[in-house]
């Protein structure tokens, strides 16, 4: 009997407690599901239309353009990062003669039914315009010393200019998405989609799902290519590569239910401007040919993409060898569709930082201001680069994604974004120590350099530099990297 009183009463207690806090009072945000990741871009010089897959095993296989069209290489390694430095092995060289003996671009590496598949592009060396899609099937657990065999060219309704093979599965079903010249069209190449019989077969009618008519798909070429898939919720995400290869290359978007008949044109929805493209901030040019793989731990999609790092091309873009292939991590709108931001600038790629006690706020600047708030657009704005501390001795400084050169810094207790003026007040006041969260060890809080026992901390979600002594200040001083 006494026992259960006291149950009674600690259920009393913890309904009492719950009303004193009251639905008005901000809530501890849980550790975020996508912690930060980060890593140092270019991952591979001279390498276009990557493709990035994170296999079973353990260990990351990436493939892409050589520069020379003239074979297919592959890398693997247990971190994206450590692609950089990984061995290339050559696991397919060009015919001498006849088809498949030129212009060998863009292979993608998947693992099906316990086999591994190169889906790739070549012309012939009778015509090396005369670009169709074949495959490649090893067999072997590890690509990189697997025995190959060729499978053939990729049949579908013409004998025209084809590439950029893709698969993918969605609800059970096998798809295989590329990009054709239609003889009915005028233009260079449209998106197209089909079930498969057979990692090498289509079966069915292809169905057209996008023609480049909207004016940034069509500067220089008519070109939707490069379709690559991600899923999220229920929602699937084809991205592709719009216009001619050289700055005005970008990434469109279609957008469809994962319920949907993905062969039917009508389930798949448009976006009417470009998702990812040129950033003269950042000295990123022509982002495009994407694939996605995840990070290490699982937890975050990452967009693997190439580009240049000047604009101006000297002749024809596809002579131009100096394609790199870059990553970054693709964050999620509260509406499940991805936001890309920008190309990031070379370097360490950038963080957000969420509030601990308002989940869906995020440090961003407005007007150099630095605040808090929800629903970040640009992206780049609530992004920053952690790099060593502009006063050194063991400080970080936050620079700014899409304003290189602008830090985070605070002046009259004010925390505001602002270009560095290379003087020491500066450096002094840019740069924090990083410390474990003050009011959860999971986050982070930023002390100031030169300024001690004063923290970065959200009030009336304006961001400042200031003392704290309660628990409320100590969780307005909590921030989550992701």
């Amino acid at each position: 009997m006494r026992r259960n009183v006291v149950r009674l009463l600690l259920a009393m207690l913890v309904a009492l407690a719950a009303c004193l806090v009251g639905p008005g009072s901000p809530a501890q945000a849980a550790v975020p599901d996508s912690p930060a990741v980060t890593y140092t871009n270019p991952i591979a010089e001279k390498r276009a239309d990557p493709h990035i897959f994170k296999h079973t095993d353990g260990y990351y296989y990436f493939t892409a353009t050589v520069p020379e069209y003239d074979r297919i290489v592959l890398r693997r390694a247990t971190t994206i990062q450590g692609l950089s430095t990984a061995a290339e092995v050559t696991i397919w060289t060009k015919h001498t003669s006849g088809v498949m003996g030129a212009h060998i671009w863009a292979p993608e590496i998947h693992f099906i039914d316990g086999k591994w598949y190169v889906y790739f592009a070549a012309g012939s060396t009778s015509d090396v315009w005369a670009i169709r899609m074949y495959v490649l099937e090893g067999t072997g657990a590890n690509p990189l010393t697997a025995t190959w065999a060729e499978k053939g060219q990729i049949k579908t309704t013409w004998e025209s200019f084809s590439l950029d093979a893709t698969t993918f599965v969605v609800n059970g079903v096998r798809y295989l998405a590329w990009a054709q010249r239609n003889p009915s069209e005028d233009n260079n190449t449209s998106l197209f989609l089909a079930k498969m019989s057979n990692p090498w077969t289509i079966s069915g009618t292809p169905a057209e799902l996008s023609q480049p008519t909207l004016s940034w798909e069509t500067v220089g070429y008519k070109v939707n290519e490069g379709p690559a898939l991600i899923q999220h919720g229920s929602k699937v995400f084809m991205t592709y590569s719009a216009s001619a290869t050289d700055a005005n290359y970008c990434l469109g978007m279609l957008t469809a239910s994962a319920t949907a008949d993905l062969t039917n044109p009508a389930s798949w929805t448009k976006s009417s401007t470009p998702v990812f493209q040129t950033s003269a901030a950042t000295s990123q040019y022509g982002p495009g040919h994407n694939s996605f793989t995840v990070s290490e731990d699982g937890k975050s999609d990452i967009l693997v993409y190439h580009d240049r790092s000047y604009k101006d091309i000297t002749g024809d873009p596809l002579n131009d060898p100096n394609r790199r292939t870059r990553v970054q991590k693709v964050y999620w709108k509260a509406d499940g569709t991805p936001d890309f931001g920008i190309p990031v600038a070379d370097g360490v790629t950038p963080q957000r930082l969420s509030s601990y006690n308002f989940a869906d706020r995020f440090i961003r600047h407005w007007e150099y201001r630095a605040r808090i708030e929800a629903n970040v657009s640009p992206l780049a704005d609530s992004q920053f680069r952690v790099v060593t501390g502009l006063a050194g001795s063991g400080t970080v400084s936050l620079e700014s994604a899409n304003f290189p050169g602008y830090f985070l810094r605070h002046k009259n207790f004010e925390v505001w974004v602002e270009k560095n003026d290379g003087t020491s007040a500066f450096a002094s006041s840019a740069s924090f120590y990083r410390r474990a969260g003050l009011a959860d060890s999971a986050g982070i809080s930023y002390e100031s350099y030169n300024y001690a026992g004063r923290y970065v901390r959200h009030y009336n979600y304006l961001l400042y530099v200031q003392a704290l002594s309660t628990a409320t200040d100590r969780a307005d001083a909590t921030f989550y990297a992701q």
